[in-house]
């Protein structure tokens, strides 16, 4: 492990999947894959065009705001060889026992069902490792994929914001959805 960042306390491994800590390593494939402009427009703070130096930016915001309790942020990696694809992390609100998931995964892993294996193992660390109470998450309007792996992860929509983001001069729609921990765990038998 880099010794000069830490972005997650631990690994977590799914079927395919080893979630763990950004690296330094990570910096010039992170640059590649969030460097695309179909990242950009799907996401509130990938700015485009993305350079190493903004990869590297991240990685030490991120490595901050774990440090100081803020957020877990997991490179979403394939075993075995372990290769960045893509970022999914939790950001915290320690003083209402909540978190904000956020995500992306480079444009050549689309549609395999990385990032809905990978928010399972991470929303269960929120409820069970980190003692949430509630996980939501939004996306824009348009960004229909990204409403499918919400919902198949358990969250339920919660409504529309209007015009509630500024994304390169035009106000964007989102899309609101949470899950609590009572409903994690009581759909938690039928998880899959």
């Amino acid at each position: 492990m880099d010794s000069e960042f830490m972005t997650a306390p631990r690994e977590l491994r799914t079927a395919r999947l080893l979630l763990r800590s950004l690296e330094s390593k990570d910096v010039p494939t992170l640059g590649r894959l969030a460097g695309t402009k179909e990242i950009a427009v799907t996401t509130l703070n990938i700015p485009y065009p993305y350079s190493e130096e903004d990869a590297y930016g991240f990685l030490a915001k991120a490595s901050e705001d774990f440090r100081e309790g803020r957020s877990v942020t997991f490179a979403i990696s394939v075993a075995p060889e372990h290769d960045l694809r893509g970022v999914l992390g939790l950001n915290i609100t320690d003083a209402h026992s909540r978190a904000e998931l956020g995500y992306w995964i480079g444009v050549p892993f689309w549609r395999k069902g990385y990032v809905t294996e990978a928010a399972k193992a991470v929303v269960a660390f929120g409820f069970e490792t980190l003692k949430l109470h509630r996980i939501y998450a939004h996306h824009f309007s348009g960004n229909t994929a990204s409403g499918r792996v919400l919902e198949k992860i358990g969250m339920r929509h919660e409504g529309r914001s209007r015009e509630h983001i500024r994304k390169w001069d035009q106000f964007v729609d989102i899309e609101n959805y949470g899950l609590l921990a009572e409903e994690f765990r009581k759909d938690e038998p039928t998880r899959v």
